[in-house]
């Protein structure tokens, strides 16, 4: 079920509240889920049940998409202020450092709260912010137009193209690889999250600069690209590897841009795997750092001159 939270965040006009809807399922460590431009956070549904059997799964709608509302009014839908809101998100719903997975703009936030140390690990499905500006103008004209089709189409006319696999096929074949398999209910109910996503233009406007050039040192960080994403060429993935040279790079054969439809299974595999590693370096670093504590205790033991003790690197 849908809920609400209200929480303050900081932006270039000072302290202001924002509202977001999310739903949480499962138990484990929490895991957040970032949808991409225009999507809503049920782009998430087919991987939630997968996931939530071993993780304290969030998905939120991003503020101004979904039916979160949108950012205080003259507060900006940067990087610099929207990923900070996450990670307030997540304290006002009780989570420290939860991992998080996002999808295209989602994948580009998750990278940022990485780059930030608000989460434990990163999974990027074909992340925002590797691109050339020349594919950068493709990928805007696309999702421009893709808003501008939402627009125009009346409702009952979105309705009867929903029910027939070309029409479903007309209206989302940009981001799935398969889009005939979309049932009808979620190709309505999709387009109409993109046609009144409120801050859709603020967002697009603010991601016309955006390139991400830094690495994300001290987490597990893996960055999947479908092989078929016909909006954010898989080339990009070689670029954003270079950039983040510590990841994990996959590819996802068969996926379009948002993959987690075209193949739950292997996406929330992906996942889940990011996750683990996470836990295994934490894991590594409690165990060197208990040995490490008991070689010291020893050595004082032995010796009469104090001794200063380490502690071990939680990141190995």
């Amino acid at each position: 079920m849908t809920a609400t939270v209200s929480f303050t965040i900081d932006s270039p006009l000072g302290p202001r509240t924002a509202t977001v809807a999310y739903e949480r399922k499962g138990a484990g460590e929490p895991l957040l889920l970032l949808h991409g431009i225009g999507h809503h956070l049920q782009a998430w549904q087919p991987v939630t049940d997968i996931l939530a059997a071993e993780h304290d799964v969030i998905a939120v709608d991003l503020p101004g998409f979904g039916v979160s509302e949108p950012l205080p009014e003259g507060v900006p839908y940067d990087l610099a202020t929207v990923a900070p809101a996450l990670g307030a998100l997540c304290a006002a719903l009780g989570v420290e450092r939860p991992h998080v997975a996002g999808n295209s703009l989602g994948g580009l936030l998750a990278l940022e709260m990485g780059r930030g140390h608000l989460v434990r690990s990163v999974t990027a499905l074909s992340p925002a912010g590797f691109w050339t500006e020349g594919e950068r103008r493709y990928a805007f004209a696309a999702l421009r137009a893709m808003r501008v089709g939402a627009k125009a189409l009346p409702r009952p006319a979105l309705e009867r193209l929903s029910r027939s696999a070309a029409g479903r096929a007309a209206l989302t074949s940009t981001i799935y690889a398969t889009p005939t398999r979309r049932a009808p209910e979620a190709v309505v109910a999709e387009t109409l999250a993109l046609r009144e996503a409120t801050g859709f233009e603020q967002t697009l406007a603010a991601g016309g600069s955006v390139r991400f050039t830094e690495d994300v040192p001290g987490l597990p960080v893996t960055i999947a690209w479908g092989t078929r994403d016909r909006l954010l060429l898989r080339r990009q993935g070689v670029r954003a590897k270079h950039t983040v040279p510590g990841a994990r790079l996959i590819r996802l054969p068969g996926c379009g841009h948002v993959p987690m439809h075209d193949d739950p299974a292997l996406v929330a595999r992906v996942i889940l795997d990011t996750a683990s590693a996470a836990k295994a370096a934490g894991t590594a670093g409690t165990t060197k750092a208990a040995v490490t504590a008991g070689a010291a205790i020893t050595t004082n033991n032995a010796n009469s001159g104090p001794r200063h003790n380490t502690p071990g690197d939680l990141s190995s």
